[in-house]
């Protein structure tokens, strides 16, 4: 850990699944293995149909999370009473309520390229209350947010990643939040298939949480994760974008099937075959 991250402190990594995804789980965890161990990593259940994914999550050594989801559901019906079968997408948000000090949250349509112990430490640290890749400004808000003075020019963000402290932003927040300005939340929020991205952008816009990138936090690192990156500098130590700074992760948002011919594809199907043969030997 760097000397912002004290030892004193519980750090940990979350990612929400089941079995439905469990082809991208796997090569997750296996990424996962290769690169942060050290760090403690929770599943969180995207729903009941979890009994592969507990049977993985044995074989890699890693906590499913018992949590209480039932308030975050309530809030889920109550902002997407239309939309049952995506709604579970909001138990990302559960992260905040592990028993750590700091989370990293990450979608499971990623792989881990080395280790985050870096990527630790600064929330506490007095400069960022939640920390991200990068700026990214898709899939979240319509053309409405500019009429709302702390939505304009805000830091807006993809939240296939974050780190935050549960002190910094808790499930309370987004209760309170939604309570007092849900009508400007649905003004503004960009429709078509979304649901936490806008919901976390919005209520830490609203809580006027200061928002950093890697780069802003981490010297020599890249805000770049996404799986169209066409440009890797492929060093021994780790990948680097073309300007020579690391790069943490890839991230397949929204994609249609599995990895194919792109940069990190290979590696991304290494790790599937490793996590395969992990599991077939544990049987």
């Amino acid at each position: 850990m760097p000397e912002t991250a004290s030892a004193a402190k519980k750090y940990g990594i979350a990612v929400i699944a089941n079995d439905r995804v469990i082809d991208w789980l796997m090569p997750f965890l296996e990424s996962y293995l290769a690169t942060n161990a050290t760090i403690p990593l929770y599943l969180i259940p995207y729903n009941d149909n979890i009994a592969r994914m507990r049977r993985v999550a044995q074989v890699f050594g890693v906590e499913v999370a018992e949590l209480d989801s039932a308030g975050l559901d309530a809030l889920a019906r109550r902002l997407y009473p239309f939309n049952p079968g995506h709604r579970h997408r909001l138990r990302k948000l559960l992260a905040l309520t592990l028993p750590l000090d700091e989370v990293i949250y990450l979608d499971v349509d990623t792989i881990m390229l080395r280790d985050f112990s870096d990527t630790l430490g600064h929330v506490e640290s007095g400069k960022t209350d939640f920390l991200v890749a990068c700026y990214c400004d898709d899939y979240i808000y319509n053309a409405k947010h500019k009429n709302y003075d702390f939505l304009r020019g805000a830091f807006s963000f993809n939240d296939g990643f974050f780190v935050t402290s549960r002190n910094k932003l808790s499930l309370q927040d987004f209760y309170d939040v939604i309570a007092k300005d849900e009508k400007i939340f649905h003004t503004v929020r960009q429709r078509g298939g979304l649901f936490a991205q806008p919901l976390t952008n919005f209520v830490v816009h609203r809580r006027g949480l200061k928002v950093s990138s890697l780069p802003d936090c981490v010297p020599g690192a890249s805000g770049e994760s996404f799986y169209k990156i066409e440009k890797v500098i492929f060093a021994p130590e780790g990948p680097l974008d073309v300007r020579g700074n690391r790069l943490y992760f890839c991230h397949w948002p929204g994609i249609i099937g599995l990895p194919r011919r792109r940069i990190f594809d290979g590696l991304w199907h290494d790790y599937a075959r490793q996590a395969a043969t992990r599991v077939r030997a544990s049987l």
